[in-house]
């Protein structure tokens, strides 16, 4: 498994904060997705290995919590809450034209392999529904006319980022 050294040193420090190795799995799995991107089965097998566990135990964790992904996301990760609140208020009608604006679909990577597009339970902002976080940025009443200039915001920061890395 390729972990940037950074991640490596973190990992090493932060196991022998707990009395007992299991209780290390949570911050290991945030650490290695935080770097990798998402959580391998490679990955698994080696957090079971370093906190000698099996692989099914790290595999419970990774299940349980959706915060972690077993597969690659595109560069730009946007999640559209789905609960009561942001659906009353046209969540699935924004969630749709992010889908439309990137040609894809909930769950996958885009076909420029951009972004990702994800129902997500309630990103905590139930009054200025509904709400969309896209990376770690949190964007407020987004109906569609607000998803449409938020997919081209998204889309200028990419031809930007292509501009200076030729």
């Amino acid at each position: 498994m390729n972990l940037k050294p950074d991640t490596l040193r973190s990992i090493d420090e932060v196991i022998p904060h707990y009395p007992v190795k299991r209780s290390a799995v949570l911050p290991l799995l945030h650490l290695i997705q935080e770097d990798a991107g998402y959580i391998s089965n490679e990955a698994i097998e080696w957090v079971a290995q370093k906190l000698s566990l099996q692989p099914i135990n790290v595999f419970e964790v990774v299940t349980f919590y959706p915060m972690f992904r077993q597969k690659p996301i595109g560069r730009r990760h946007v999640k559209v809450c789905r609960t009561l609140s942001c659906a009353l208020m046209g969540g699935y009608k924004t969630c749709e034209t992010f889908e439309q604006e990137f040609n894809t679909h909930r769950g996958e990577i885009s076909p420029d392999g951009e972004v990702t597009i994800e129902f997500v339970e309630c990103l905590a902002s139930c009054g200025t529904a509904p709400v969309v976080m896209i990376d770690d940025d949190l964007h407020e009443r987004v109906d569609v006319a607000k998803a449409r200039q938020l997919c081209e915001m998204i889309r200028r920061q990419e031809s930007g980022d292509r501009s200076q890395n030729p």
